[in-house]
This record gives C-alpha cells, sequence and structure tokens, in this order.
C-alpha cells in the first residue's frame, strides 16, 4: 500500500492513541529541579509559574499531555512554533569547543538530535500526528500554530495538519529563503524551508507588518494618494509583508551561534512572534534546541514555555536565558514512582558526578564589610553526558579530565543559600566565552546577608550536565 494511502490510517491510530492517551495512568511526571530567580521580589511557587516561563527537559509528547492533565493548561497558549526534525535520514551533532591550555583537544562532537527513523516516513508521520492532536489542544481560540519543515516531509505534513486543524483553518505557507546551504550539479540548489501556519479557529489573531516594496527601476510612482518614500537605493512604498522571507542563516561569526545543530535565527522567530502575539501573551516551541524562540520572546515581552528531549538543548537553553535576564522554571520528566521507592546504590550515587568547591571571607577594606570568595576546584560530570558521545570523543573527554577537570564547565552560579526550596537565586554567574570562563569569583559578604553559613554553588557542563554542591564557607586565617 502507498503512503498516500496510509495517510488517514495514520491519523486514525493517533487519534484513538490520543482518546486512550487521556485515560491512561500518566507514565512520566515532571518535576521542578529548580525555580531561577534573577530579579529582586520575584519568588513566586511552582504553581504560580504554570502558564510561563517554563523550560522542560524530556519527550514532548509527555510534556503536553502532563501541561494538559496536571497543568490545565489546555486553550491557553496564544502562538506554538514547531521546529520538528526534517526526515532528513540523518543524525546531527553539536561541536563542543574545549579551551584549555593542559592539553590539545579538537572540537567534541556530541549528538544532538536523531532524524532517522526505522521505519521510515510512516513513522516519522505518525510521531508528528501525535504531537499536532496535544498541539490543538493546548492552543487558544484566537491561536495559532508554525510548522517549520523543508522539502523531505512538508506535503505529506500539510496533508495531515489538514485533517487535524481543518483545511479551512490553514492561513499561509510561508518561505523562508536564504543564502547558506549546499549546491549540486544534478539540481537546483536548495535555499528554502517552508513553514505551514495554522489558526486554531477563525478567530486566530494577526496582525499584518510592513515592509518596503521598492518601485520599479527605484525611481517615483507619483500617483494619487500613494505615500513613496526614499532611501539610498531609491524610491519605494510600504506594504504588507509577503509570504516569501528573505532572512539570513545564523552564520559562524554571528553573536546568536551557540554551536547547536540547525539553529534557526532570532530574525525568523521575531517576524513571527510581531504577526502572531501581543506583549504578554504566551507561547511556546516543544521543539526547542537551543531555544531561539524563548530567547526571542523574552526579549520581546511574551511569556514562553520550551520542551527538549536532549540536555544540551536544555543546558544552551539555560545558558541563553541566563545571560537575558530571564526568570523562569526548569522542569524534567521523571517516571512515575510506584508505591515502594527505590533506594539509590553506592554505584548510582557515582554515575551522579561530583561538584568540588571553596569559600572563604576576608576584610574587604569596606567598613565592617567582608570579602566572599568562591572558587572551583574540581568537577566530575555525571555518567548521562557520556551517552550522547560516541567511543572515540568519550574516551577524549575523560583524557582531557585527567588533565584538567574543569575544562567542561559552560557556566557556574553562587546563590545566596543553598537551594532546598528549589528556588535559585543567582548572586553572580560565571560563563565562558571567547576567552574562557572565570573559575573564581568575589562577591562582597554583607549582599548574602550572612556569610558564616554555607552558599550553594551550581555548575553546568558543555555536554549538558549539571551538578550543585554545598559549600561551607571558612574564615581565611582558617584555611
Amino acid at each position: 500500500m502507498s503512503l498516500l494511502h496510509k495517510l488517514c490510517g495514520i491519523v486514525d491510530d493517533c487519534r484513538a492513541e490520543y482518546e486512550y492517551g487521556k485515560e491512561r495512568p500518566m507514565r512520566w511526571n515532571f518535576v521542578q529541579s529548580q525555580q531561577v530567580v534573577q530579579k529582586a521580589g520575584q519568588d513566586r511557587r511552582c504553581t504560580e509559574m504554570i502558564g510561563g516561563n517554563l523550560l522542560a527537559q524530556g519527550d514532548n509528547a509527555a510534556f503536553m499531555e502532563w501541561l494538559l492533565r496536571e497543568g490545565g493548561m489546555g486553550g491557553k497558549l496564544k502562538m506554538i512554533y514547531i521546529d520538528p526534525p526534517f526526515f532528513s535520514n540523518a543524525d546531527y551533532a553539536a561541536e563542543v569547543k574545549v579551551n584549555t591550555d593542559k592539553i590539545k583537544l579538537a572540537a567534541v562532537k556530541q549528538k544532538a538530535y536523531r532524524d532517522t527513523w526505522e521505519n521510515g516516513m510512516e513513522e516519522y508521520l505518525s510521531m508528528l500526528a501525535y504531537r499536532l492532536l496535544l498541539i490543538r489542544e493546548l492552543l487558544a481560540e484566537d491561536g495559532g500554530l508554525w510548522i517549520h519543515l523543508d522539502w523531505h516531509a512538508v506535503h505529506y505534513v500539510k496533508i495531515i495538519a489538514d485533517e487535524i486543524f481543518g483545511q479551512e483553518n490553514f492561513i499561509n505557507e510561508v518561505i523562508w529563503t536564504y543564502k547558506s546551504g549546499g549546491v549540486s550539479k544534478r539540481r537546483f540548489a536548495r535555499k528554502h524551508d517552508t513553514l505551514l501556519y495554522y489558526g486554531k479557529s477563525k478567530k486566530y489573531y494577526f496582525q499584518a507588518q510592513k515592509e518596503k516594496s521598492y518601485n520599479r527601476g527605484y525611481k517615483p510612482y507619483r500617483f494619487k494618494g500613494v505615500k513613496e518614500y526614499r532611501d539610498d537605493l531609491g524610491w519605494y512604498t510600504m506594504v504588507n509583508k509577503k509570504d516569501v522571507w528573505q532572512i539570513d542563516m545564523v552564520g559562524r561569526t554571528s553573536s546568536e551561534r551557540t554551536g547547536y545543530a540547525t539553529q534557526k535565527p532570532e530574525a525568523l522567530l521575531r517576524q513571527i512572534l510581531e504577526s502572531c502575539t501581543e506583549e504578554g501573551d504566551l507561547c511556546a516551541d516543544f521543539f526547542c534546541g537551543s531555544g531561539t524562540l524563548p530567547a526571542v520572546a523574552q526579549q520581546m515581552g511574551r511569556r514562553w514555555i520550551a520542551c527538549d528531549a536532549g540536555r544540551l538543548a536544555a543546558a544552551q537553553t539555560q545558558k541563553r536565558l541566563w545571560n537575558l535576564g530571564a526568570d523562569f522554571t526548569v522542569w524534567e520528566a521523571a517516571p512515575v514512582q510506584t508505591d515502594s521507592p527505590v533506594c539509590r546504590s553506592k554505584s548510582q550515587r557515582q554515575k551522579e558526578g561530583k561538584l568540588l568547591a571553596e569559600a572563604f571571607v576576608k576584610p574587604a577594606g569596606v567598613s565592617q564589610s567582608e570579602l566572599l570568595t568562591v572558587r572551583l576546584l574540581r568537577y566530575i560530570p555525571p555518567e548521562g553526558v557520556y551517552e550522547m558521545l560516541d567511543e572515540k570523543n568519550a574516551k577524549a573527554v575523560k583524557r582531557l579530565l585527567k588533565k584538567d577537570s574543569l575544562a567542561l564547565v559552560n557556566f557556574w552560579c553562587v546563590e545566596e543559600r543553598p537551594a532546598d526550596d528549589g528556588i535559585l537565586r543567582p548572586k553572580r554567574m560565571m560563563m565562558r566565552d571567547k576567552n574562557g570562563l572565570a573559575l573564581e569569583c568575589e562577591v562582597l559578604g554583607n549582599s548574602f546577608g550572612n556569610v558564616q553559613g554555607e552558599i550553594a554553588v551550581q555548575v553546568w557542563d558543555l555536554l549538558g550536565g549539571h551538578q550543585t554542591a554545598k559549600v561551607k564557607i571558612e574564615k581565611e586565617n582558617k584555611r
């Protein structure tokens, strides 16, 4: 049977699975791992945070089910953008560049996400159809969905999306064209992606944006009632934006570049958000990668929800949002627990990695104030980070850590107090950049309120691992 004949069956099977999923016990729960608060007076409990700014690591279908059943988020999202795998039959890697003077090491390649499908297009379309059913339930009546694809599967996905959202609710096919990418002597160069835009209903919100339309020959028309403008190139009028967008990809030297595979430019997401949302609206990306959608939403005053299955994607997104001063809650997928808890063995605890740091105070030379110094000493990543490395790269990383145990640290922070309440209140954040990473920081002790007890230090590594340590503060003369 041809794939065309199977399309109806794919949708029907996903509908049945979707209806069954509403009644079955939850297979996955999402547990709050931390609540990041960077602005004074913003301490809010997790129940108040549901509805925006959430970053989740885990399967996006399980997360959407959790949002609907546990979070009460049905009909609450104004705009959803998804950039799923394209059915390219290739797996993608992110390059991790490690800077250290102690050992020469080429960039480490880590698996970012899988886009190979054992059962071909049918398996891929089933994956996507089930998630489109969940997305439709999450969207508000005036909300809209953007599906970002390319030539591999967009024609099949369009048919499935028409079935789920209704052909009458299809709004636009937008072409994003760019210069980057390869060429071939056997075909025209493939230089565009396709974005499918659907409304939940005919009530969808849309605000047309304007763009320049240059006159023929760049000369003035002087038509009655037509307002014309002039720039260095020539004369133009302002018209509603067309459905072909020319936006550059994220270049190798771009300040946006994270190193994550298939990263999308902020300008693309900004154009979508300007057209389909207003300030304060809640938007989401359930294949968030390195976090372009939440980053742009944060800059534009929108609330956001982001999810990705990858450990590296979640860490990259968190770092990006840290740099923007965002407040958000981080959730991690966990299997639903049985009645009898399982005790962790010593070997299991060792697999979680280790973080060592020291903290001490000394007189700051300022009236009755002390200077708190915090220094990283050693970092062992959790074993889970090696799951996304091949054997060659895993051995290279382990060899590196024997020479320089802190070489993998990507960013770290010092907290006001140990985060027993799950709220992260950073006093200082140290980020790795092209000049390296500061492994020591100093903070005036009185900014912590009490420098006689403990602080918390948190570290995120370049492979997506994460560790927290409580550090006792000592007097300098006792060291």
